[in-house]
């Protein structure tokens, strides 16, 4: 599989929902530089992926790796998102950067 493939994708994607007992998606379209595509699993865990190709492709991934695509970004779906330690420290690093 190529780096950055639809196929590749779709196989990230997929082992994402695998791995944290399902996960459900956000597409958010980010202009000429594509789709990002947040993933949160039923655990809470949470990661991002990247669809050069547009919101259109990213669904398609989405779709056969057989996790569902919210409209938007639903309260019950924020809740259920852990935010990982990391991330808090890059947070906090970047509000005080400011």
């Amino acid at each position: 599989m190529a780096e950055g493939s639809d196929t590749t994708l779709t196989a990230d994607i997929r082992s994402f929902a695998v791995g944290h007992g399902g996960a459900k998606a956000v597409i958010e379209y980010v202009g000429k530089r594509g789709a990002r595509i947040v993933l949160v699993g039923e655990d809470g865990e949470w990661t991002d992926q990247f669809a050069a190709a547009g919101t259109d492709v990213a669904r398609k991934a989405c779709e056969t790796a057989g996790v569902q695509v919210e409209n938007e970004w639903e309260r019950e779906l924020m809740e259920q998102m852990r935010p990982s330690n990391d991330l808090w420290r890059s947070m906090s690093r970047r509000s005080m950067a400011r």
